[in-house]
Formats: structure tokens, C-alpha cells, sequence
């Protein structure tokens, strides 16, 4: 078996998402409530009893929300930076300490037959970071919630088989909406999310041959339509001579689980 994977939920009331290998089950964030992840979990006929780890990026809420719950529950080690343990504790309640693990910045780690590399973003949260995963030649990279996407990122997650990436915002709708000015201007800066055409942008400098699917994600529900983003980033993709299929997230709706390879 090579890597499977499902975006469990993705967008600005919660994200989760779900990989697997032969010998590794890891979930990625747990942004809703325990009885939610357990429904999520179901629809893609995954018990979540048999997960090895949670990785866990930042820690805002809809990142977070049933982490503590969750965890406890099922008896599951928690990987995070220093500075997120520091940030997330007074959410997530109490945590064994034979449950607390540090992945750092910037690290590769090994989790049995599967590689794990984090690299940071640039988002305002206390040290957020994101991950690739590869496992027999080949590569999965997740990577949203950050303002711009830097040349380190893009050389830590070029050439990838799958992207599961951030299409956050229309900057149209965004700026005619309703947000405060405030929040208009976090969400449009260098440490806020990353708009539809933006992303496209990046992904034609770092797609390659071997890609077969990309996933827009973290969708805001104010300031974007499914339809919109993808039509965006295609637009951007097409341009380049690239055509590859792209593919919705949903912030309750997994994805099918995704055989790479």
C-alpha cells in the first residue's frame, strides 16, 4: 500500500485531516468536537481507535476545538512545537504527560514507514508550521493558513503527488464584505491566508509531472464559493499550460479516501 488520505474538514469552522501507510495512521488537527470527528471518522469507515498520533500545526481554534477531548478519549500521543504547547494548553485541558511529544520546527521525523517534514508558515499564531508526508517515493504536502508562500516553502513542498492547499478568500468578496476593516486587513496580510489566484500562483511553481490531484482548502464560508476558487486557480493553472484536476474540501464533509501512487 502506498499513502491514503482524506481531508476531513476543511475551512474556517474547523479542519481535520486524516493519512495513513501500512504502518501509520495520523491525523492532522482536531478542529471539531469529539462527536464530530467520530462522525467524520465513520464516513470514511475509519476507526479512530487505531490511530498512531495527532500533529498538531497551531493553535487556534478551528485547528484545535476537540483536541483534548479527543486525545483523552483514545489514549493518543500529541505531537507540537514548543510554542504551541506553550499557546494551546489552557484549551485543550489536561494531557498526560506519556501523551506530550515535541516535533520542532523545520524537523523530519520518522513514524515507522513514514516521513513526516515540518516547515513553518507565515500566520499569526505563536509558531505555526505545516507538513509534508512521504512514504515509498511518494510525497503528500499539506499547507494552509499562511499569508504568503515563501521560496522555502516552495522548495520544501515542490514536487509532490498530492496537495491538499490553501484557496482561502476572493479578494473581491473579501473587500466588499462585511468584516471590519480590521480583520479585512489580517486576512489580505503577510501573516493571513492566502487568496484563490494567489494560490494558483503558487502552485504552478511547484507542481511537477508526478502531481495528480490537488484539493483547495481552507475555504472561507464569507469570502469564497467553491466554485469560485476553483475556477480561479484553474484559470491561473490554465494559463501556465498546467490541467490538473482540482478538488473540493468541506468544513463537515470528508473527502473520499485518496489512494497515492
Amino acid at each position: 500500500m502506498t499513502m491514503r488520505f482524506s481531508v476531513l474538514a476543511s475551512g474556517s469552522t474547523g479542519n481535520a485531516f486524516y493519512i495513513e501507510s501500512n504502518q501509520e495512521k495520523l491525523l492532522v488537527d482536531v478542529g471539531l468536537s469529539g462527536k464530530q470527528m467520530d462522525r467524520l471518522f465513520n464516513e470514511i469507515s475509519v476507526d479512530p481507535s487505531e490511530l498512531t498520533g495527532i500533529l498538531v500545526t497551531h493553535e487556534h481554534q478551528d485547528h484545535i476545538k476537540g483536541l483534548g477531548v479527543f486525545a483523552r478519549k483514545y489514549q493518543l500521543p500529541i505531537y507540537a512545537n514548543e510554542k504551541t504547547w506553550k499557546a494551546m494548553q489552557p484549551s485543550i485541558g489536561t494531557i498526560a504527560l506519556d501523551q506530550k511529544f515535541h516535533f520542532g520546527m523545520e524537523e523530519v521525523k520518522p513514524f515507522n514507514d513514514m516521513d513526516v517534514e515540518s516547515f513553518g508558515v507565515s500566520h499569526d499564531a505563536a509558531e505555526p508550521m505545516f507538513f509534508t508526508f512521504r512514504h515509498n517515493g511518494t510525497k503528500v504536502a499539506l499547507v494552509t493558513d499562511l499569508g504568503y508562500v515563501s521560496e522555502r516553502i516552495r522548495k520544501t513542498v515542490e514536487d509532490a503527488d498530492a496537495y491538499i492547499f490553501e484557496a482561502n478568500h476572493d479578494i473581491e468578496m473579501l473587500r466588499m464584505g462585511r468584516y471590519p476593516w480590521n480583520v479585512k486587513r489580517r486576512i489580505l496580510g503577510d501573516t493571513g491566508h492566502v487568496s484563490n489566484e494567489d494560490s494558483g500562483l503558487a502552485l504552478c511553481d511547484v507542481i511537477s509531472n508526478r502531481t495528480k490531484r490537488i484539493y483547495l482548502a481552507h475555504l472561507s464560508q464569507d469570502n469564497n464559493m467553491k466554485e469560485l476558487a476553483r475556477m480561479s486557480v484553474s484559470h491561473v493553472l490554465t494559463d501556465r499550460g498546467i490541467d490538473l484536476p482540482l478538488y473540493n474540501t468541506d468544513p463537515k464533509i470528508p473527502t473520499s479516501l485518496y489512494d497515492v501512487g
